[in-house]
């Protein structure tokens, strides 16, 4: 007979980013990280110990994009296998800033239509399959 308390806890990973309309558009930045490199994705990042989903939601759209955004809801939860980060995915709207981002981390921020990214998530442009999802749930409101 095992012994349960002699495995240790796994964790997952969290996740928080934010999905931001503006005229139509959505907002997006190209990942420069080795294993994603070239791929658009929402602005996002891991949780850190001590942050909130929403904190960090908020932090990696400003550090990510030059944003100041304001959560409008929670759209929802994403993922795929247990491996996978765990998701929070978030409407945001701007309340400030411009466009600027880390040279080191992203290498492009830009607006595309819906259009546009179904066009890239046929192309495997996007980071993952959720983010053509979570937009098109969006228009569908």
């Amino acid at each position: 007979m095992s012994n349960c308390s002699e495995k240790k806890p796994t964790f997952a990973v969290v996740v928080a980013g934010v999905v931001i309309k503006k005229e139509d558009k959505y907002l997006l930045v190209q990942e420069s990280q080795e294993k994603c490199y070239g791929k658009w994705n929402p602005p996002a990042g891991k949780v850190d110990e001590g942050d909130s989903i929403e904190k960090t939601a908020v932090k990696e759209a400003k550090e990510e994009s030059g944003f100041d955004v304001e959560l409008v809801r929670k759209i929802g939860i994403y993922q795929e296998k247990a491996t996978d980060a765990v998701k929070h995915v978030f409407e945001a709207k701007i309340i400030g800033g411009e466009i600027s981002f880390p040279e080191d981390e992203i290498l492009d921020v830009k607006w595309f239509s819906i259009d546009e990214v179904k066009a890239m998530a046929e192309k495997d442009e996007l980071r993952e399959k959720f983010i053509i999802d979570v937009i098109a749930e969006m228009e569908a409101e």
